[in-house]
């Protein structure tokens, strides 16, 4: 191997899949970036996407890295994998996907008929569990796979995330890293592994033992890189593949999010405020917390569900004239957003959103949806965009408190990363609205360098996960709150936001009686 170690991380998000090359001391040094069609829609609410679509985008995505970068593919010590979470694929006896993935913005439901078997029924009847199990049941895929094309079940032998598909397209080997499970599986998220064979998601799924991954602590070995895999990424044959764990999960150890006293914000299409804890802590009750990129750890995640999807959607829906403008004066986009919330007082004068664009499990509820109240004539595009963004804060404030009051610990500082996190405006707005120091890692990548990190730790490139974290990572821009605009958001968050969605969620029940949405 010539020159310094490397380490290559494959970050498969859903919306693009990046390449990423860093080195032993969290410096990107290299990237190939291609952006995705995130999915297709056969049927309203649908969205699967082709399990050889992400592949063959991963193989363009290094392509593009090493045509960009001075590095030599010699260079790379291993290979590790991140990505979206929830999206499931069905592979035959010979690995081949019998059907598309379901990703996981996928708003299918199964059938369910009648309660769990056995004592498992009686005891959520007790418990007045019965909704929350009818409705985990309900958005199982493997269950509307196995009701409505039931030969494809029959023939399906793994049952695999997308990251134990992309793990065995490297390495050949059906293993996949516990960090990454996060999905409607039967997976006991207490103790991170595969349920006991007495639990009750082996009840309310199709899903056999057989048809899982072996499951690897992130930082442990997945297998090594296959000849056609490593001809695929322009790499030697025979490489380490090491296990990482989900984006979000990486996001927080890329952060340098290690206890329970830093609040990690994803503003991602996803937003989450998350922090990582010894203990077993469900930061909503009956919400797991999910397996930490942290061995043996737990990220206490609280998630809007259509997060910076919303500035997406704004953008796509109402911001052509920025869009055009930018390409105009050659910039990006976002800088003319930014614009537009700096056009506004904090407050948009008056406009609150509650961001439930999609509904929720339990908090908020199947019922849940998005609102805006306070519309005067003085309202404009830029008002409705700067209330998505305080919207999205008061939300995630709201996920904060509930975690500190779950784990008595105090959040005293924010690291805020995802696509969101590049914007000035929405960085500032944050720590007002939180009334916290709100810091911006030292990259944008910080998904893909959480996962270079579990994979630095089991190359032993770092002796411990401790040093590791101190060495690879750091902060960048710091965004201390303004008093002025912070008294302002406190009375707004707490007088009129923590309001709004016990007043309407009446109204929000009566519109899902009504017209059967959202079902």
């Amino acid at each position: 191997m010539s020159g310094e170690p490397l380490i290559l991380a494959i970050d498969n998000g859903t919306q693009s899949v990046r390449a990423l090359l860093f080195d032993k001391r969290g410096n990107l040094v290299g990237k190939g970036k291609q952006e995705l069609d995130p999915y297709f829609s056969e049927q309203p609410g649908w969205a699967e996407q082709h399990p050889d679509y992400f592949w063959e985008n991963l193989g363009k995505a290094c392509k593009t890295l090493w045509e960009g970068t001075e590095a030599n593919p010699a260079q790379v010590a291993g290979v590790t994998v991140t990505t979206q979470r929830g999206t499931v694929i069905n592979l035959d006896e010979n690995g081949k996907p019998l059907r598309p993935a379901i990703i996981w913005l996928d708003q299918r439901h199964a059938q369910v008929d009648g309660p769990v078997k056995g004592p498992w029924g009686w005891l959520f009847k007790l418990a007045r569990l019965e909704e929350t199990i009818h409705r985990f049941r309900e958005k199982t895929q493997a269950n509307w796979i196995a009701q409505n094309q039931p030969d494809i079940w029959r023939q399906t032998r793994h049952f695999l995330l997308l990251s134990g598909y992309l793990n065995y397209r490297l390495t050949g080997q059906f293993r996949d890293s516990t960090g990454s499970q996060v999905g409607y599986l039967p997976f006991d998220y207490r103790k991170q592994k595969w349920a006991a064979p007495r639990d009750f998601k082996w009840q309310a799924m199709p899903v056999t033992p057989e048809m899982l991954p072996e499951l690897v602590e992130p930082g442990g070995a997945l297998g090594a890189l296959t000849s056609e895999a490593a001809v695929h990424l322009g790499l030697p044959e025979g490489l380490p593949v090491i296990a990482a764990a989900s984006d979000k999960a990486c996001e927080i150890l890329g952060s340098g999010g290690l206890s329970p006293d830093i609040g990690c914000m994803s503003y991602g299409t996803t937003a989450t405020i998350n922090t990582t804890s010894e203990r077993y802590v469900e930061p909503i009750k009956l919400m797991p917390p999910y397996p930490s990129a942290l061995p043996g750890h737990y990220s206490t995640e609280v998630m809007i569900y259509r997060g910076f999807w919303m500035v997406s959607w704004f953008k796509r829906e109402f911001g052509l004239r920025e869009r055009k403008l930018a390409e105009q004066r050659g910039v990006e986009p976002e800088a003319l957003f930014d614009e537009l919330v700096r056009a506004v007082p904090a407050g948009s004068m008056g406009l609150m959103l509650q961001p439930y664009w999609s509904p929720g499990v339990r908090q908020p509820g199947p019922e849940a949806k998005g609102s805006i109240i306070g519309f005067g004539d003085v309202h404009t595009r830029s008002h409705i965009y700067r209330a998505i963004l305080e919207g999205l804060a008061y939300a995630l404030r709201e996920g904060k408190e509930k975690i500190e009051k779950r784990t008595g610990i105090p959040i005293r500082i924010l690291r805020v990363a995802g696509g969101g996190s590049q914007s000035d405006a929405a960085m500032q707005l944050t720590a007002d609205v939180f009334g916290l120091p709100a810091e911006r890692p030292h990259t944008y990548e910080t998904s893909g360098l959480g996962a270079a990190i579990d994979a630095a730790v089991g190359l032993r490139l770092h002796p411990d996960f401790q040093t590791a974290v101190a060495a690879m990572t750091r902060v960048g821009d710091v965004f201390l709150p303004q008093p002025q605009t912070q008294a302002l958001y406190e009375r707004l968050y707490s007088e009129v936001y923590l309001k709004m969605y016990p007043q309407l969620q009446p109204l929000y029940r009566k519109i899902r009686s009504i017209t059967g949405y959202p079902e």
